[in-house]
């Protein structure tokens, strides 16, 4: 059949459709779920991460079996919500408001004040944020973000030189991204890429996961052979692992809440 007549005759695409709902939970607090109608989706899924809590209906599930759906998770729901936490739990950035920004592992108190450019930087035992009288929610927040990832580098390169003469070469580059679920990856170039919230977190658990990804340097896998060079270098790695498990979470909530528009 000419392309033409495919096309004319081709059943319309299926698009994807979102709405929101209101779930009621066990003592007395809500939570929002997203709520997907997805043609690619084979059955009802219902998951949760620092974004919010997700409902995915296949096209053919009725509203109804996906309420029941959701009253048949409550209990795990619940359970997930005190784990991460929801959106009115995260931190929000408000110009003149917000008294305290996260930072390794602590509430760093927070002075507003006025001056030629947006910046954010150290005063004396907390945290000053000066801006333009007409500077707006982007250019606050594309300041916090620079401030965090020099933060950030500060605390990769205290710890790399330790690190760098146990292994073949160093990274190539080294970026921080805000990644949904990965702490960090090495690419088949040797650029390693960390996520910007381990600089909220303990510093301890941050350098952690540097030395994982630059054990990649030396082994591709997770092999038991990886994870023998992660304990000779790190031999604590356990309790750091246990710490993203319980605060992972809320770590990444706090700065997608922090950097996103209100």
């Amino acid at each position: 059949m000419p392309s033409l007549l495919r096309d004319l005759f081709a059943p319309p695409a299926r698009t994807v459709e979102r709405d929101s709902v209101e779930l009621a939970l066990r003592g007395g607090s809500s939570v929002e779920i997203l709520r997907v109608r997805d043609p690619r989706a084979k059955r009802i899924k219902l998951s949760i991460d620092e974004r919010g809590a997700r409902l995915t209906l296949p096209q053919r599930a009725s509203l109804k079996a996906g309420n029941d759906f959701l009253h048949a998770h409550l209990d795990w729901l619940a359970q997930q919500v005190a784990r991460i936490g929801t959106q009115a739990d995260a931190p929000v950035l408000a110009r003149g408001e917000t008294a305290s920004l996260p930072l390794r592992g602590a509430q760093v108190p927070l002075r507003w004040g006025e001056g030629r450019f947006a910046k954010l930087d150290f005063d004396g035992d907390g945290l000053r944020f000066r801006l333009p009288a007409r500077a707006g929610d982007a250019a606050m927040r594309r300041a916090l973000r620079e401030f965090y990832e020099a933060q950030a580098r500060a605390d990769v390169g205290r710890w790399l030189p330790h690190y760098l003469p146990s292994l073949p070469r160093a990274p190539r580059q080294i970026r921080f991204k805000v990644l949904s679920s990965l702490w960090g990856s090495l690419a088949p170039d040797a650029t390693l890429a960390l996520d910007l919230s381990l600089v909220l977190g303990r510093p301890s658990a941050f350098e952690y996961v540097l030395v994982h990804e630059l054990c990649h340097l030396l082994r591709a896998d997770h092999s038991p052979a990886f994870w023998r060079e992660v304990e000779l270098r790190f031999p604590a790695w356990r309790d750091e692992r246990d710490y993203f498990h319980a605060e992972g979470r809320r770590l990444k909530a706090s700065l997608r809440a922090l950097l996103s528009p209100l």
